[in-house]
Formats: structure tokens, sequence, C-alpha cells
């Protein structure tokens, strides 16, 4: 049930990474927060498959620090 919940945060996180990232024009910004959604999808899948636990909350903080970053960066 924890990595189910997991996941749905992580992609709901992710759409909105992806949407703030659209509408930052580029910058180290939107580059560092490429660079942390890139690694965290395959992170993600390597934590559900094989760690597990309290391990998935790492890639679910690559996807928090990514949107907070373009986040911050904007204004809404």
């Amino acid at each position: 049930m924890f990595e189910l919940i997991v996941v749905i945060i992580f992609f709901w996180l992710l759409i909105r990474a992806v949407g703030f990232a659209c509408r930052l024009t580029w910058g180290m910004a939107k580059v560092a927060a490429g660079i942390l959604m890139v690694l965290a999808l395959p992170l993600l899948l390597v934590c559900l498959l094989f760690a597990g636990g309290i391990l998935l909350l790492l890639p679910l903080g690559m996807i928090a620090m990514a949107a907070g970053i373009t986040k911050a960066c904007i204004r809404i």
C-alpha cells in the first residue's frame, strides 16, 4: 500500500514539475530540475523492484526538489 501511495504522489509531483519547467525559461534552474526529473524515474523503478520501504522516498524527494526549484523561479 505504501508503494502505491508513493507512486501516485511521485507521478503527481512529476506532472507538476514538468508543468513548471515548461513555463520557465532556460537557465540553471531548468537544467537542474531536468536532471533531477530524468534521474528520479529510473531510481523509482529500482527502488520499487529491489529496495522498497523507506528508500522509495528518495526519488519522491528528488521530484519534490525539482518542483520546488522551478516553482521558486517562476511568478504565478
